[in-house]
């Protein structure tokens, strides 16, 4: 059985910071791209960030230089490390991990950014 399981998730001011976690079973992690994905109120799901298999990382424009995304193999977990988080950041944030016809999604974690 396949679980994808995130946290971190929490109510933090703009400026502030967060680091989401996804843990994940039941696959060979070192062999799917592993991503973080959003859904904003009253908007389509989007790519954030994406980590390869092969360890490339790719950003949506409105989060370079704010967020870093990073796996750990051996542990199979993907992070990511939220910087000066916006307002617009308020989200529901999905982890995913995706190979060829194989694609995995966690229940969502929920990341408000309000003062």
């Amino acid at each position: 059985q396949v679980q994808l399981v995130e946290s971190g998730g929490d109510l933090v001011q703009p400026g502030g910071s967060l680091r989401l976690s996804c843990a994940v079973s039941g696959i060979i992690f070192s062999t799917y791209d592993a991503g973080w994905y959003r859904q904003r109120p009253g908007k389509q799901r989007e790519l954030v960030a994406v980590v390869t298999s092969g360890g490339i990382t790719k950003y949506t424009d409105s989060v370079k230089g704010r967020f870093t995304i990073t796996r750990d193999n051996a542990k199979n977990t993907v992070h990511l490390q939220m910087n000066s988080l916006k307002p617009e950041d308020t989200a529901v944030y999905y982890c995913n991990a995706k190979q060829l016809l194989h694609n995995y999604w966690g229940q969502g974690t929920q990341v408000t950014v309000s003062s």
